[in-house]
């Protein structure tokens, strides 16, 4: 009975994503010198990876969107190709939009709007205002359902996803919005996903490693740290066999004691069940997203509970 819900849950929501996704976006040709122009010659560098850079573009329309430029596709055209016609098929509320492309000195990828910047800039900026708890619970829910759909509804060949503040992008409504997903990867330090066929309960390395970085995302969204920034080790404190004595020591200082006990806890647990999945896998993606919505307890899988008390 329960494979039968989980295949008619899988279903409902792949047909409801299709009905969401509205009329094929029209992918533009951007040429080279408007695109220099608008980031400033390059160097309005928002971050930096070994599949290339992304820079944050304005256009004279005022328009502000992010340029990827694809490091990892110098091989045939066709490939480039086949990465634009890819890309423009994932509609998702919580994916950065492919909006155009170039192909002049360097290979680009324009997507949509970023006009808030990226989720790293309002953790780390003092000049920028700081998110709020609400934002912060809807971003990591927002990152979780656009794993999900990923995974198990965009119905599309392999491909990598990478998740960190800085390739987490926010609209103007602060709307969290993946940037770094790709389908054609020779770099491998990037998380392959399976295809969509992949069972739910999937337990690959890659899921193992994609559902790591959620936990240490989570993590940077509590603290405000980074973990190859901040003073204190977060992936060990996470998994600390009782961490509520300093709970209140590591709680990002911005959010001023405004936040949901129930929902930092809950935030908590499921950082460390993702943390724990690099070693061995304990929660999968669909599971994560599922909880974060209030549709599960997570209390109800097999798994290690989490003491905060």
């Amino acid at each position: 009975m329960d494979r039968l819900i989980r295949k008619f849950r899988r279903l409902l929501l792949s047909w409801l994503h299709r009905s969401r996704s509205g009329p094929k976006c029209f992918i533009r040709r951007f040429s080279y010198k408007d695109i220099k122009m608008a980031t400033d010659g390059f160097h309005r560098i928002v971050y930096t990876n070994s599949h290339g850079a992304a820079y944050k573009a304005r256009f004279q329309d005022g328009e502000v969107a992010l340029v990827k430029e694809i490091q990892a596709l110098n091989l045939e055209k066709d490939a480039f190709y086949r990465e634009i016609q890819l890309l423009g098929r994932l509609h998702h509320r919580h994916l950065l939009a492919l909006r155009g492309f170039s192909t002049g000195r360097k290979r680009l990828l324009v997507f949509d709007n970023i006009e808030n910047g990226s989720l790293k800039e309002h953790l780390n900026d003092p000049l920028k205002t700081p998110l709020d708890w609400k934002t912060r619970l809807q971003i990591a829910i927002g990152v979780a359902a656009a794993l999900e759909y990923l995974l198990l509804f965009s119905n599309l060949p392999m491909y990598y996803v990478s998740i960190s503040s800085s390739s987490i992008m926010l609209d103007e409504n602060f709307t969290a919005k993946l940037s770094d997903v790709g389908f054609f990867n020779s770099v491998r330090n990037y998380a392959t996903m399976p295809h969509s066929s992949c069972p739910e309960d999937c337990s690959t390395q890659d899921c193992s490693n994609i559902i790591f970085q959620l936990g240490v995302l989570i993590l940077e969204l509590v603290t405000g740290q980074s973990p190859e920034e901040g003073d204190v080790d977060l992936i060990q404190w996470i998994q600390e066999s009782s961490i509520s004595s300093s709970i209140h020591r590591m709680i990002d200082p911005d959010l001023g004691g405004s936040y949901d006990s129930k929902e930092l806890k809950k935030l908590l647990a499921v950082a460390r069940l993702c943390i724990k999945t690099k070693d061995k896998p304990t929660i999968s993606i669909p599971q994560i997203s599922r909880y974060l919505q209030n549709e599960v307890d997570i209390q109800c899988y097999k798994y290690s509970r989490v003491s905060f008390i």
